[in-house]
């Protein structure tokens, strides 16, 4: 058996980022680009004002009360095209174009306005209530760098920046099938003896989370001859579920053998999840993870996400974070454990309790827990109040 690290390292120096493809800004959300996004022009493009009020000199209400002559208006979108002169005054709106001439905005709380005049209250210094052009941003700034997976707030900057469509990784697909005559799918008759298969509903909504396109191939009888069409498909990364143990009817490696598949490794020294496949399909990546679904979903999170992740050119920030125990731990064994866990916070401190029983078939406490904690291959016993390695589940 290799490490959980080596395994990891392994499956992402076996990929490659995908190619680029160019989408509109409207699709952007999540997506990965492959050059920085650069702003087309100043924000905002010329000086406006920050309040509704009046576009004034500021020597002209240095001593206040002032009355100024109202030669005209500048609501956003419509600015006023004359100067602001000696005693003279705009009516203008927040995001409207502050005039020639002028050089403060008085706010409309401190002004009287009469038919054709205005008298300020209270005095202004130049720049007051004023947003210079480009303060938020100049035109040709990177609004986001190449590499950046683009949050909803980069998509609303890169929108103010006029930039229309970009350039992003396209999107790697991962096709994926199940392998086992005992399963059917929800809602089907149940086969006697049989299972309803459920991995893949996870796996799939996993996929698109962590930025690729899931494709379901289905269910594959436990035959050599059926397991072998999955060499047929289309992807960048083919995921099998089941068929990876030493079992009569683990068929995978037998059956894909035939068609060109070369193992890289068998075996990690973890649980849930000790029998994990890794090698290609011909030219195809292939990632065999278990049947129990537990282990399935736990080696995705941890083999699966830095794959996508390698292939759209980002890190897939698996970190470790720490927390302390809220119960004892026995030691651990040669194996690198994954324990389901909730957590809370007592006093500003974060901790988690490890469920008792981590079943690899009990997809129950896999939805109940949203920590992993983890204990290292030979790990001593831990007290209760002692630190742990744990890794989020969302």
């Amino acid at each position: 058996m290799i490490s959980v690290a080596e395994a990891e390292a392994r499956v992402v120096a076996a990929l490659r980022p995908t190619g680029p493809e160019t989408v509109s800004i409207a699709e952007a959300a999540g997506r990965v680009l492959v050059a920085a996004a650069i702003a087309k022009f100043d924000q905002p493009p010329a000086p406006v004002s920050a309040m509704d009020g009046y576009a004034v000199r500021a020597e002209d209400v240095a001593n206040v009360p002032a009355t100024l002559r109202v030669i005209g208006t500048s609501p956003a979108g419509h600015p006023f095209t004359g100067k602001v002169g000696e005693g003279e005054a705009v009516r203008i709106f927040t995001g409207g174009v502050v005039p020639d001439g002028a050089d403060a905005i008085a706010i409309q709380e401190d002004a009287d306005a009469g038919a054709h005049s205005v008298v300020i209250k209270s005095s202004a210094k130049p720049g007051r209530h004023i947003r210079k052009a480009a303060l938020d941003f100049a035109k040709g700034s990177v609004l986001a760098p190449a590499g950046k997976r683009l949050t909803a707030r980069d998509v609303a900057l890169l929108a103010a920046g006029d930039v229309a469509s970009i350039s992003v990784r396209r999107k790697p697909v991962i096709a994926f099938a199940a392998t086992g005559d005992e399963l059917s799918r929800p809602g089907e008759a149940r086969k006697q003896g049989g299972i309803v298969a459920s991995s893949g509903y996870g796996l799939a909504e996993m996929i698109a989370r962590w930025g690729g396109t899931a494709r379901d191939l289905g269910i594959f009888p436990d035959t050599a001859e059926a397991i072998a069409r999955i060499a047929d498909a289309d992807a960048d990364l083919i995921v099998t579920l089941g068929g990876a143990s030493v079992g009569d009817h683990d068929l995978v490696r037998k059956a894909l053998g035939p068609k060109g598949f070369v193992l890289d490794f068998w075996k990690v020294a973890m649980r849930p999840g000790k029998p994990l496949i890794f090698g290609k399909l011909c030219d195809t990546p292939l990632l065999g993870l278990p049947g129990n679904p537990v282990s399935s979903l736990v080696c995705a999170m941890l083999f699966l996400k830095p794959a996508i992740a390698a292939m759209l050119g980002t890190s897939a920030n698996t970190k470790p974070m720490t927390a302390k125990l809220l119960r004892e731990l026995p030691a651990n064994d040669q194996r690198q454990d994954y324990l389901r866990a909730r957590s809370e916070i007592r006093g500003g401190e974060l901790y988690v309790e490890p469920f008792i029983v981590q079943d690899s078939s009990m997809l129950s406490i896999l939805a109940q827990a949203d920590v992993l904690v983890l204990r290292a291959p030979q790990a001593a016993a831990a007290r209760t109040g002692d630190c742990v390695d744990i890794l989020m589940l969302e």
